[in-house]
């Protein structure tokens, strides 16, 4: 091979290297900018005696069957309440869903499931004295 060759095909190489090098640091960080956005889940009861009553620690990063979960509401009961078909959706969280089907109306899907949780949450178990 002559030197012009082999110039041109060491630039081509590091091109190619320079290139892919670029490729994988954008992934890495458009994966830790994910990574920094979750932050850790507040601490909750999810034995089967007890619910959660408190709405406010709804979070936008949650998810239908998490919140169905830990407030022991039906996932149908949210699903009609938003009016979003469940297929599909059931790994989406709140922020998603609500860019998907509201785009024009921020935050309205938190709200909507943390008013349908409140009127849905079941009485509280009650308590037998131990004899």
């Amino acid at each position: 091979m002559t030197p012009k060759r082999w110039r041109t095909l060491v630039l081509g190489l590091v091109t190619a290297g320079v290139i892919l090098a670029g490729l994988f640091g954008l992934r890495t960080l458009r994966a830790l900018r994910e990574f920094q956005e979750h932050r850790e889940p507040p601490v909750f009861s999810v034995d089967a005696k007890s619910a959660e009553t408190d709405v406010e620690l709804i979070r936008d990063w949650m998810t239908i069957p998490f919140i169905s979960k830990i407030y022991h509401v039906r996932q149908q009961v949210l699903f009609e309440a938003l009016e979003i078909p469940e297929h599909g959706n059931r790994d989406k969280s709140l922020r998603q869903l609500n860019e998907e089907y509201f785009p024009e109306t921020p935050g309205i899907v938190e709200a909507t499931v943390k008013v349908v949780v409140m009127e849905n949450i079941p009485p509280p178990m009650p308590t037998v004295p131990a004899p």
